[in-house]
């Protein structure tokens, strides 16, 4: 309701936090300016350069900013201690690990410690200024909702949550609809729902209760508009949907939708294929260049056969493409029905390393630099288990309107490898339809940081 004041929120707080950071070196020069004397070189400037970029980059990846996030004031200052913790650990690593032996030792620790110091003062500031618009009676305004049902007790929570400077007073239903204890008072029915906002000093009026569903709102929002109350129409869908459903706008028309899609947005499609294309490129040139040669001398040696697998899998729109693999297996007639197995007779030796460390996948980049893949997705199954997995779970073939993965969101949540009961590929494909619903270019590099951090874990479905 206040989208553009938390936008600002958001800008306020990633400035205040980057000037701490800024102000602890600037003071900690000043102190120590005998000591460091003409030492203030490049390298305290490059140190300071690092640990700005560290911090925006962490403090975007851990999502330290998002709405949802600032508005809990608890969960802000825990994920800002989590982010603070990690960041020290990447600056010391980068200390010790690039031989920075000119800077002050007393100068690190003094900049590392004011930022935490001020991070902590930033948190407490920006509580004192949320109260601040919680208390304040000219920026507070007060609202009524309309009927008590499950869009009004969601509506409710809402304002809990987001509401920086909405006071809920209560809930206007007939007590004959009411058969539970309220969070909030019932202050009457809907006939004299005027007159109650009016002694309660009501700037608002939220009604779940719709003009189809009842004549009376039609009068009642002409009504609160000549007595200055603004009123405003929540439409319980659930009247006419009976599941959840994704609403967005073409222009003034609203579309209803089975789910959210980011990656329909021409922009995000963009962003996604720009990033598969520069991380694309860098692998196959500082990687494959020499793997390619190296593996394909080991497996000719091995089996006498080509480096590459190719095998025909679902694509996305369940367009068939041909998915590239380092050869790991002897030929076999089950390569296009059997998946591997533990302890799997037909992998080489080559082929278990390279499975198990998850270099068999690296020719894939090469499908992602043609397009017919991505980086982060939904893995890529052969077209016989598409068939079979589309009659098992429901909601399979929607993972399809995406392009397949290199790695995934189920991926790096353990749920990779055979598939050996129903419950398996039903968990794959929930992982799967959330990443569809919820993606975003922080949420695909975060998974890729992930997957690199479980391949060295190692991964007990790797095999």
């Amino acid at each position: 309701m206040n989208r553009q004041f938390e936008r600002y929120l958001q800008l306020s707080i990633v400035i205040l936090d980057i000037a701490v950071l800024n102000l602890a070196f600037i003071l900690a020069r000043l102190v120590f300016f005998e000591k460091l004397g003409q030492g203030f070189t490049f390298n305290y400037t490059k140190y300071l350069l690092i640990c700005n970029v560290v911090w925006i980059v962490l403090s975007f990846f851990f999502q330290v900013y998002i709405t949802k996030v600032i508005l809990n004031f608890e969960y802000f200052t825990k994920r800002s201690i989590q982010v603070y913790l990690a960041w020290m650990i990447v600056i010391l690593s980068y200390l010790f690990f690039g031989r920075e032996m000119t800077i002050s030792r007393l100068f690190i620790l003094s900049t590392l410690g004011s930022f935490g110091v001020g991070l902590m003062a930033n948190r407490f500031l920006y509580l004192g200024i949320k109260s601040y618009f919680r208390k304040s009676h000219s920026l507070t305004k007060k609202v009524l909702i309309l009927g008590y049902n499950d869009t009004a007790k969601q509506l409710a929570r809402y304002f809990e949550e987001d509401g920086i400077n909405t006071q809920l007073v209560g809930f206007i239903e007939d007590n004959k609809n009411i058969n539970e204890l309220s969070h909030y008072p019932v202050l009457g029915d809907v006939s004299n729902s005027l007159d109650v906002a009016q002694q309660m000093d009501v700037q608002e009026i939220f009604s779940t209760i719709t003009p189809e569903q009842n004549n009376f709102i039609y009068d009642l929002m002409y009504q609160a508009e000549k007595a200055c109350i603004r009123f405003k129409v929540v439409p319980n869908l659930s009247v006419f949907i009976t599941r959840d459903v994704h609403i967005e706008y073409f222009r003034d028309l609203p579309i209803l939708s089975l789910r959210s899609e980011p990656l329909e947005d021409v922009g995000n499609m963009l962003k996604k294929r720009i990033l598969d294309t520069v991380i694309s490129l860098l692998v196959i040139v500082l990687f494959l260049s020499w793997m390619v040669p190296l593996f394909a001398l080991i497996i000719f040696i091995e089996s006498g056969e080509s480096v590459f697998f190719r095998q025909l899998r679902s694509g996305r729109n369940n367009k068939p493409f041909y998915c590239l693999k380092f050869r790991s297996m002897h030929s076999n007639k089950e390569a296009d029905s059997k998946q591997a197995t533990r302890n799997d007779a037909r992998v080489t030796k080559l082929g278990r390393f390279i499975r198990k460390t998850s270099l068999d996948e690296f020719p894939q980049f090469i499908n992602v630099l043609k397009g017919e893949m991505s980086l982060v997705g939904p893995r890529p199954h052969m077209i016989k288990h598409t068939n079979d997995y589309s009659k098992i779970v429901d909601e399979y073939m929607i993972r399809q309107f995406l392009k397949p993965g290199i790695t995934g969101w189920a991926q790096i949540h353990g749920f990779r490898g055979e598939i050996t009961n129903p419950e398996q590929i039903k968990k794959r494909v929930e992982k799967d339809l959330w990443y569809l619903e919820h993606w975003s270019l922080w949420l695909d590099i975060r998974i890729l940081f992930l997957t690199v951090y479980v391949i060295f874990r190692g991964d007990k479905n790797a095999f």
